[in-house]
């Protein structure tokens, strides 16, 4: 009944793009309460650069499949669930193991893509967009008339928030590399060069009494800078350390330190807070509590890319096969949205 076969990529340990394995095996089979999955788009984020350098903080041990997000059709289902599931169009958020033609996941992990939204297109925002989403309305709240500070605003999560961010009627300070300005300026955000201006300094000019919420990927020196741009009352979403993605040492490290940076600056008495977003958090407390949040809030973001509040940035498709290159690709620095791979 069903001629396929598996195809996936395999990050065999601490390699270059190129190291990356190809291997084929038989499509599994979905056990009680699962479904498998017919991978239509998977992407590359930023999780996996770091996971091929060994310095993504809870990389499970090498070798294994890599692929942080997914947006497929349901093949089949297990036992115990919903046999009408098969044929529709799913997303799912599973840190590793999307980077393959078929994959086998919890049925309570799956969120259902609306009509009229392509695979790749829908790819674009899942981690992305819960991230983004997560960060602006469940940790900043931000309000309407506030200002924020995103840093990378051309990114695969950036790129989200500022649009998320002015469909809320909030003013958008980004930084970004100068061949991304335009882009901004079209999306109602003012732009800000990290790499010829002063950051800290042109914020200042731009928002004199310090901004509402900072969103910051970069972590180290930046992560300091972005709490002393804060106004009172103001809130540091911290979410990565991309300072430290080429460091050696503790993977652990960076991370720990950023922590107890967050821990010191919310004793402080002045009203501002910050916290280190992790999309995991509260997972283990009740997975319950935590698939319903991530269902209701990628069914919002789904919705705003339904609306055109939010564009699906799609920086490339390359087939699964050319993992390697899209990796490389995504590395560069050089394309805007996200990579996204096909089967």
């Amino acid at each position: 009944m069903n001629a396929e076969g598996l195809v996936e990529v395999v990050l065999p340990g601490k390699v270059e793009p190129e190291g990356l394995e190809i291997r084929h095996g038989a499509v599994p089979v979905a056990g009680p309460g699962q479904v498998v999955i017919r991978m239509e788009a998977t992407g590359v984020s930023f999780a996996e650069q770091q996971m091929r350098r060994g310095r993504y903080y809870d990389q499970p041990p090498f070798p294994f499949v890599p692929g942080y997000d997914l947006v497929g059709t349901v093949l089949t289902t297990g036992q115990g669930v919903d046999p009408g599931l098969a044929g529709t169009r799913v997303a799912a958020l599973v840190k590793v193991g999307g980077w393959a033609s078929h994959v086998r996941v919890e049925a309570a992990d799956v969120v259902p893509v609306p009509d009229g939204i392509g695979a790749a297109e829908a790819e674009t925002v899942v981690v992305n967009g819960i991230t983004a989403w997560q960060m602006l309305h469940r940790k900043a709240r931000v309000r309407t008339g506030q200002t924020i500070l995103v840093h990378g605003a051309n990114g695969g999560v950036g790129s989200v928030l500022v649009q998320l961010a002015r469909a809320a009627g909030v003013k958008v300070i980004g930084t970004a590399s100068a061949r991304h300005h335009d882009a901004l300026r079209e999306r109602g955000v003012t732009p800000v060069d990290y790499r010829t201006e002063n950051v800290a300094a042109r914020v200042r000019e731009l928002a004199p009494g310090g901004v509402d919420a900072v969103f910051d990927h970069v972590g180290g020196r930046s992560a300091v800078d972005s709490w002393n741009l804060l106004a009172p009352g103001g809130t540091l979403v911290a979410y990565g350390s991309a300072s430290t993605r080429d460091d050696t040492g503790s993977k652990q490290g960076p991370v720990l330190k950023l922590l107890g940076r967050v821990l010191l600056w919310n004793t402080l008495p002045n009203g501002r807070r910050a916290y280190f977003f992790n999309v995991w958090a509260g997972r283990a407390l009740s997975k319950d509590r935590f698939r319903a949040r991530l269902r209701a809030d990628l069914t919002q973001v789904f919705t705003a890319l339904q609306r055109g509040d939010v564009t699906a940035q799609i920086a490339a498709q390359l087939p699964l096969t050319q993992a390697a290159e899209a990796l490389r690709l995504a590395e560069s620095g050089t394309v805007a949205g996200k990579v996204v791979l096909n089967p």
